[in-house]
């Protein structure tokens, strides 16, 4: 693996902090990452749940509060590589792409989607963009859509597999189905996909793999597959300048194996979290009471769903671990203590 360049600025350790909603990869994570050499990701997913106005006017809230993280970065590594996660399936995507432009972001990861319109809503700026697939299909699809509408490409792309933490690029019988063998062919697909675009346009597209990667072992191991560099969450979420609660971070190292399980989303994605009492009573078919919408995913009915995703993540990353959704990938279960972003990068490229 070679050093990422984004835009002007070269990382030192070619890892990228993974983006985790809500509340948990804020400005503190995102700039201590991008002090130490990766980049640092902030989650725009329900960002401003912490502003006071948050229940009444959660747009305006989300949009100050992506200014106001990216301020917070910037104050802990002003040179840094910073940017954002932008989920496509989020109501207010395009609001969201035209802030992190304006905060200025180095660069924007969007996936929970295609992002198609990300080119046009960035154009004219210095933000690179990056779309996060999960198949060759996926690759295909949104790259050449990028090609014949807007003529260009990607500048980074992410391969999320199925070991990754949150909602999950594939159904659950995909993701029960797949071993890190049988991946690692999909691997290979998506990367001769992206040398083809990176060939037509004359550039080199940096491909970067998440979804698993814990330790230096992880990392040797996707190094095997041709990838430039990983990207990092669940490592992340136990270091101690994680933006989440210190008791969302000690149910990381609390869980065992056994407690980590594919859920379903209220959107019908399946996703990764850890067993709780929240979590056991949703798989029992209890519905939730919940809180008036928040306007957060496109596709959601609140007069249906089981639960409310955003109460459920709020609740979590504030401490509230017993009635809150604790998602995480599939190796959180290996946590053992509480770490520093420098530890932690120091032991993935020992």
């Amino acid at each position: 693996m070679k050093n990422l360049k984004i835009g002007e600025k070269l990382t030192r350790f070619p890892v990228i902090q993974g983006g985790m909603g809500v509340g948990v990869s804020l400005g503190r994570l995102a700039g201590s990452v991008a002090k130490e050499g990766g980049v640092g990701i902030i989650s725009t997913a329900q960002i401003g749940y912490r502003e006071p106005d948050f229940d009444k006017n959660p747009a305006e809230a989300n949009l100050r509060a992506i200014a106001s993280e990216m301020k917070k970065a910037r104050s802990i590594s002003p040179e840094g590589i910073i940017g954002y996660n932008i989920m496509t399936a989020i109501r207010e995507h395009a609001e969201h792409v035209k802030a992190a432009v304006k905060a200025g972001a180095d660069i924007i990861i969007s996936g929970a989607g295609l992002p198609t319109e990300l080119p046009a809503l960035t154009e004219g700026s210095s933000t690179r963009i990056a779309p996060i697939v999960s198949t060759e299909k996926s690759a295909k699809v949104i790259l050449k859509y990028w090609d014949r509408k807007y003529k260009r490409t990607a500048d980074l792309v992410v391969i999320e597999g199925p070991l990754a933490g949150g909602h999950l690029g594939f159904r659950k019988e995909e993701v029960e189905g797949f071993t890190q063998e049988n991946y690692a062919e999909e691997v290979k697909k998506i990367i001769e996909t992206v040398k083809y675009y990176a060939q037509k346009y004359g550039v080199h597209i940096p491909i970067v793999v998440a979804g698993g990667i814990y330790d230096n072992k992880d990392v040797k191991e996707m190094m095997h597959l041709g990838v430039d560099g990983v990207q990092v969450a669940t490592r992340f979420v136990t270091t101690e300048e994680c933006d989440a609660d210190i008791r969302y971070k000690e149910a990381y190292i609390q869980a065992s194996k056994e407690d980590i399980a594919i859920v379903k989303s209220p959107v019908g994605m399946p996703g990764r979290a850890i067993l709780n009492p929240f979590i056991k009573r949703v798989m029992l078919g209890e519905k939730i009471e919940h809180s008036p919408c928040h306007r957060c995913l496109a596709k959601c009915d609140p007069v249906r769903i089981p639960y409310c995703i955003t109460d459920g993540l709020i609740d979590a990353v504030k401490g509230n671990v017993e009635r809150g959704l604790l998602f995480c990938g599939a190796n959180a279960w290996k946590a053992q203590k509480i770490e520093t972003v420098k530890e932690v990068m120091a032991d993935l490229f020992a």
